[in-house]
């Protein structure tokens, strides 16, 4: 019975690693090793950094290179693998290494941190993730080599790593020393390609890249999930890209070339789903580039992959879902396949709970004094895990960097696996009550 009692389930599993994660990173960053300064970080500092890098946000009260030593660097680099891996895949990697069995509570717990649809083969896909990661930042490491070393000498093999990394865990983290992320070198193709390759494949999901990886290019061959997830992703990539190179040739791309703008347009459609990194000044946006900025982070990336927001998954199923409804249909169906009512529930389920706690964050920050659409920014950027400011987070007084940690880390748990974390498993019960009708609309 005691054993009962204290067990754990699976979203408290999950919600309890990256409490630990973050309080441990923050304990490491308040070193005096730490901080160039060789003074400890205040607490609150201390953690918020650690919740940014473990749940590869981006938000940052100081700027990367000038504040931390290269410890203080590596530890922020070690929580952004970390968490975007998720804690339990790398511990049960570490079980796998030792020879250790992997039980299913470790197994269902795998399954709910990196979203596989069914606990078999779950150990397989694991080992693919990390194959995956590995590949992906290794590949995007070297080709960055070649745009840091001759520009840093041996430092730029360390940026190579860090930003590599950083990209692929879209995290957002950079080194430039610049505080004001990459609008200092938004004309250099490579760095920017490499970049927003690693972004789109670690935002893709780990599910689509199990599906290329076994069924190639097939497309016909890949899950239901899969087909969203890249489809989705196509055409948000393009269709963002098109947008902001219409609508901020006046404003935030003003000046340069052509060329030019259609990289800051593509790089600036890739990052706020949900990166954090920037080549344009946020601030000079148009409000109709704003309002497209949020909407993005908002959508997010693939389920399963190392980004947040509601997911394009999910975005795709309200859509689908409300497009069904219009047309009169009971049944969702997209590629010859029927939705399941229990995604279409929980996709709601979801967007609601993600809604509103970006709401209730966005009102704590209007609070302290922040413009509307400032706060709604920085709300939906924590919330999404993006990175991305308009100036407001270096200014945050007490209560708006509890506010922010907190959003950020509901936005990579997951609100809604937040909140059934907090809630007590019951056993359903055995009869149900009584459907009446209401009206909606």
């Amino acid at each position: 019975m005691k054993q009962h009692r204290f067990s754990l389930n699976a979203v408290q599993n999950l919600a309890l690693s990256f409490t630990c994660i973050i309080l441990l990173g923050g304990f490491l960053l308040m070193l005096p090793i730490s901080s160039r300064s060789g003074q400890s970080l205040p607490f609150l500092d201390a953690v918020f950094t650690s919740a940014s890098a473990a749940c590869v946000t981006g938000l940052v009260l100081y700027d990367t290179w000038t504040q931390f030593t290269f410890f203080g660097q590596a530890v922020i680099l070690l929580l952004i693998q970390v968490g975007g891996l998720s804690f339990m895949t790398v511990t049960i990697f570490i079980s796998m290494l030792l020879g250790r069995r992997i039980g299913l509570h470790s197994r269902a717990v795998l399954m709910d941190t990196v979203g596989a649809l069914q606990m078999g083969g779950i150990v397989r896909l694991t080992r693919r993730i990390l194959t995956v990661t590995a590949v992906c930042e290794g590949v995007g490491a070297l080709l960055l080599l070649f745009w840091f070393c001759p520009r840093y000498g041996l430092r730029g093999v360390w940026m190579s790593i860090f930003h590599a990394v950083s990209a692929f865990c879209n995290a957002g983290f950079d080194l430039l020393g610049t505080g004001a992320s990459l609008t200092t070198v938004a004309g250099e193709p490579l760095l920017n390609i490499v970049l927003m390759a690693l972004v789109v494949c670690g935002g893709l999901g780990f599910l689509v890249w199990d599906d290329i990886l076994t069924h190639r290019f097939r497309f016909s061959k890949w899950h239901l999930h899969s087909k969203i997830a890249f489809t989705g992703t196509l055409m948000a990539l393009v269709l963002g890209t098109v947008a902001f190179f219409i609508l901020e040739e006046d404003h935030a791309f003003a000046g340069v070339s052509r060329s030019q703008q259609l990289l800051m347009a593509a790089f600036q459609s890739v990052t706020p789903r949900t990166a954090g990194f920037n080549t344009a000044d946020l601030t000079a946006l148009s409000e109709s580039g704003k309002l497209l900025t949020m909407v993005l982070m908002l959508i997010g990336v693939g389920s399963g992959s190392t980004g947040g927001g509601i997911k394009i998954n999910t975005f795709a199923v309200l859509v689908l879902t409300a497009l069904a409804r219009v047309r009169r249909r009971e049944d969702v169906e997209l590629f010859g396949r029927r939705l399941d009512e229990g995604d279409i529930f929980k996709a709601f389920s979801v967007s609601i709970m993600y809604f509103m706690t970006c709401m209730l964050g966005c009102m704590v920050l209007c609070l302290d004094g922040i413009s509307m659409d400032a706060a709604l920014f920085e709300s939906l950027s924590a919330m999404g895990t993006v990175g991305l400011t308009l100036g407001v987070t270096p200014t945050l007084n007490t209560a708006g960097k509890i506010v922010v940690t907190l959003m950020m880390f509901a936005g990579r748990v997951g609100s809604m696996s937040v909140l059934m974390a907090m809630v007590r498993d019951r056993p359903a019960p055995k009869l149900r009550r009584i459907p009446e009708k209401i009206l909606i609309g």
